[in-house]
């Protein structure tokens, strides 16, 4: 942020990653941005997928939705998001990528002060240029140092990430989806993940799905139309216990991840919502660093294939790069229960 951000009340904007687990990451981004200035509104581009995470973050004034294509400039698109960002009178600019593209509207709406890494040159299209990227270890070193004047340190600790839903929007999800009723412990399977290898096996999901109705739960697989197949499938192991409530709103997941007991999922978006929710959380993680990409939230387990403790400890050197070739295949079925148990004993204790 700039120096003389305590004077100044003027809109911040930040313009962040659209991936949905980056864009829960940049709440932390938000509380920094409030603590250190509380007169100043803040508020977030985001694309439609990601807006209805923005209206349960404590601190984000209002999303400005717009949709930009992943692989082109769309300049159309760009001016068009220029022209509302122009209207907002926005003091300053935190562009989180480092595409050029992403640098791109806040120059054309004349946002005074534009805070982004050095990236695919983009001197001039922003004006408060930071280097080093590539030498902070995590997307959240990376994310929240923008937020700071140019020579501070990194803190210790950054701010959680918080999504706050409110109970009555529970209530009414349940009333809409006829679960209103439901006295069962409620487990949430997020099966899908952007990434290959990333994603614990169907057969495995589907195999923890008969066993966690064996034991009375109730199973609500979770993600976008990509996994509606596999929802399918988990559906025909688990019974008419497992409900698919895969579809293309965000808010529907978040929702039922607000409502459930616990949160089984892989390395993904939804991982990051239950955990920035407190929904009690089991990370499966395979080829990816957990020490990189797990939340920064508190969460329930994170299990990963068993063995190789010096690549798990050189991946926080090496990224993704020293843990690779792991295969969540190897985290067994047993282990995800082992891990899931505890949770269900004391749902079971608050219904009684």
């Amino acid at each position: 942020m700039s120096q003389d951000s305590s004077q100044n009340t003027s809109p911040i904007l930040i313009v962040p990653y659209m991936w949905i687990g980056d864009f829960v990451r940049c709440h932390s981004v938000v509380k920094l941005l409030r603590a250190a200035a509380p007169d100043r509104p803040v508020d977030i581009v985001s694309s439609t997928l990601c807006a209805p995470l923005a209206d349960y973050m404590p601190g984000v004034r209002r999303a400005i939705v717009m949709d930009i294509p992943r692989r082109r400039l769309g300049l159309s698109r760009q001016c068009e998001l220029a022209s509302l960002l122009r209207k907002a009178d926005y003091g300053q600019a935190l562009v989180m990528s480092r595409k050029w593209k992403a640098a791109l509207a806040p120059w054309l709406a004349g946002i005074p002060t534009r805070t982004g890494f050095v990236g695919e040159f983009r001197f001039g299209l922003l004006n408060d240029v930071r280097f080093g990227e590539r030498k902070l270890p995590r997307m959240i070193d990376q994310m929240g140092v923008l937020a700071l004047p140019g020579a501070a340190p990194l803190p210790k600790e950054w701010p959680l990430p918080e999504l706050k839903i409110p109970p009555q929007a529970v209530k009414a999800w349940l009333a809409q989806h006829g679960l209103t009723k439901e006295t069962r412990p409620i487990v949430a399977l997020s099966p899908g993940a952007v990434g290959a290898g990333k994603a614990w096996p169907v057969r495995h999901y589907s195999e923890l799905a008969r066993a966690l109705t064996k034991e009375g739960a109730l199973i609500w697989v979770l993600g976008g139309p990509k996994e509606t197949s596999i929802a399918s499938q988990i559906a025909a192991a688990g019974s008419h216990l497992v409900r698919d409530l895969t579809g293309v709103d965000l808010r529907n997941a978040i929702l039922a991840l607000a409502a459930a007991d616990v949160s089984v999922t892989n390395d993904s978006g939804l991982m990051h919502i239950s955990a920035a929710i407190g929904t009690p959380t089991v990370a499966i993680f395979g080829p990816t660093s957990s020490w990189h990409w797990k939340p920064l939230n508190p969460i329930a387990a994170v299990l990963e294939p068993p063995g190789d403790e010096k690549a798990r400890e050189r991946s926080r050197l090496e990224g993704n790069t020293a843990v690779r070739h792991r295969r969540t295949d190897d985290v067994a079925v047993e282990t995800v229960l082992a891990a899931v148990h505890p949770m269900l004993t004391d749902a079971k204790i608050r219904m009684k």
